[in-house]
């Protein structure tokens, strides 16, 4: 497929939400690193250039968790249909994203920067931030949604009635789920912040359902997950085969995982409060065996993209059982193959990640690790493993494109994704040990549990992993280091081509007409079907057994948590 000519204000949207998540991106890893010294104990302070640790803890995963991902997954998003349509974008919808987005990130980023907002990234009541977080954090949020309903939805018909019989693009399908999936995980979170935490923040309210509120963001939240991963899983079935000199393995087996995913990854929020008193044993279970299901399209893309990787290498001149592997491009400097580190080196840590997953998502296992540091370690290697590699890597591929460049600092952007592998590697390891001896989440342990001079809380046998997570997370960051310096040599680089969108598109070995995978409108109906079952009764429970116990908010002072109510109205935080 040819590539798209882009000019004018379509390229600066498009650059523009590449490059301001990026930056921000810079001081969610430098607090990252603040972070990981502080609970090893080797910074004992309880800020980091005049940010609170919690309120550094929720920028950092405010910042890389929902600001990067959301931005990028438009950005993709755009370039992707402009690409495989070849049909334009729509300037002025693009705009109205675009202020939308940016406008409510600067809200919320506001709120958090001046300590206004320092409710984590799980920021579920009883916590409660300034009325600027959230109307910033929606802003983000609907603006991300205006391209799809207004200017993508209306080219894939355009589409679809100039090519009656052909099958959608795979890129496109994987896109129109992602963000039908972000659009019902949308509802629930708005239905909290709208009608819960705006309120409470305005004072208009003095107490609240915090079950309610908690189970209305896990119906956003773990799903979330799944919007961060397609976007991934989209590079891996479109692109990688192609990086990797070879051809996709099976066009159906990608639209049906593409499909199960979004069958299967809303309906599963409550396996993030087994702990939660006021919800059935019963619709708990559930979620678990709903959340074990998700791995099913991950098995199907396990096999599918192995399957892709073996053909790769076998073309390359690969032998034997394994010879294969030896042909991948691991360090190959020509063309487009710089990318294959970001690939192959997220996919390793996913499945680090994915194997922690199944102890997070057991009934029983959960409870032995539930906000541990272990999670913290899942968590480094799910999104900060596949999802934050192949964005970065496709932010640089896409930066190279529109501004008309080669890529600058080559071997360094190649060493770059190896250094993030290896270092997470390293602070898995020990996170998963140092949680399974009890390390809490969120804690600031460096002056608390990791202090010799705390004579009441230390505790000397956590040191020891604790540093090893540390060293973890120093190579990770040298990685994102040698990144910047390819990214920023790349953004100023001088042009060399007209700018224009294209991608790496991998043809098919099996690539038979489908009829199942084929049509996505049965599958949305089915997966509402499927939502409506698993979530109609834990949200009356929710509701019905939440309001006997209904609870203030309660503000960040500090390093400290107070009731709002306590508060004086010289104390509160400045509305």
């Amino acid at each position: 497929m040819q590539a798209v000519q882009v000019r004018g204000a379509v390229r600066f949207i498009i650059l523009s939400e590449l490059v301001i998540p990026f930056l921000l991106l810079i001081l969610g890893v430098a607090l990252g690193l603040y972070q990981v010294l502080a609970r090893a104990g080797i910074l004992r302070t309880p800020d980091f250039l005049g940010i609170n640790y919690y309120q550094g803890l929720t920028l950092h995963g405010v910042i890389n968790a929902v600001v990067f991902t959301t931005f990028f997954a438009v950005a993709f998003g755009n370039a992707l249909m402009l690409h495989q349509l070849q049909r334009p974008l729509r300037t002025g919808v693009q705009w109205v994203s675009w202020v939308l987005m940016v406008g409510g990130t600067l809200m919320a980023a506001w709120a958090m920067l001046t300590g206004r907002a320092t409710v984590l990234y799980t920021f579920y009541l009883p916590m409660v931030a300034h009325w600027t977080f959230y109307v910033g954090a929606a802003l983000l949020l609907v603006g991300s949604l205006v391209p799809f309903f207004f200017d993508w939805l209306p080219s894939v018909v355009a589409w679809r009635r100039e090519n009656p019989n052909a099958r959608l693009p795979l890129a496109v399908l994987g896109i129109l789920i992602t963000f039908t999936l972000w659009f019902l995980i949308f509802l629930p979170l708005a239905t909290t912040v709208v009608f819960q935490m705006i309120p409470l923040s305005l004072g208009l309210i003095k107490e609240t359902n915090v079950l309610l509120s908690r189970t209305l963001f896990w119906f956003f939240g773990h799903a979330l997950v799944y919007f961060w991963l397609l976007p991934s899983y989209i590079m891996l079935y479109v692109m990688l085969p192609k990086v990797a000199g070879g051809k996709l393995y099976s066009d159906p087996a990608a639209r049906f995982a593409f499909l199960l995913f979004l069958f299967f990854s809303i309906p599963v929020g409550l396996h993030h409060q087994y702990t939660e008193g006021g919800l059935s044993a019963g619709w708990k279970l559930w979620h678990a065996f709903l959340t074990f299901m998700v791995a099913l399209p991950s098995f199907i893309t396990a096999f599918t993209v192995a399957a892709s990787l073996e053909h790769s290498g076998r073309v390359n001149g690969g032998r034997g059982l394994f010879g294969w592997m030896a042909k991948l491009p691991y360090w190959d400097v020509r063309g487009d193959k710089w990318l294959f580190p970001y690939f192959i080196a997220g996919l390793i840590l996913f499945l680090a990640g994915g194997i922690t997953g199944i102890v997070n998502a057991s009934y029983n296992l959960n409870l032995i690790v539930h906000n541990t540091a272990w999670v913290v370690g899942h968590f480094h290697t799910t999104v900060g493993g596949l999802v934050t590699l192949s964005f970065l890597g496709m932010t640089l591929y896409l930066l190279t494109k529109l501004r008309g460049v080669d890529l600058k600092a080559k071997p360094l952007a190649m060493a770059a994704p190896y250094l993030w592998m290896v270092g997470f590697l390293i602070f898995e390891v020990a996170l998963s040990i140092t949680g399974l001896q009890g390390v809490p989440r969120r804690s600031n342990l460096g002056i608390s549990y990791l202090d010799p001079n705390n004579e009441l809380l230390y505790r000397p046998d956590w040191l020891f992993w604790s540093h090893v997570g540390a060293l973890g997370g120093v190579i990770a960051v040298l990685g994102f280091v040698s990144y910047m310096v390819s990214f920023f040599g790349t953004l100023f680089a001088k042009p060399v081509r007209q700018p224009a969108v294209e991608f790496p598109i991998a043809e098919a070995i099996h690539d038979q007409p489908t009829p199942f995978v084929l049509n996505l409108r049965p599958w949305v109906v089915a997966t509402l079907l499927l939502i409506a079952v698993s979530y109609t009764y834990p949200l009356y429970e929710a509701v019905a057994r939440g309001t006997l116990a209904n609870v203030p908010g309660y503000q960040s002072i500090g390093n400290n948590l107070v009731p709002m109510q306590a508060l004086g109205e010289q104390t509160r935080l400045p509305q």
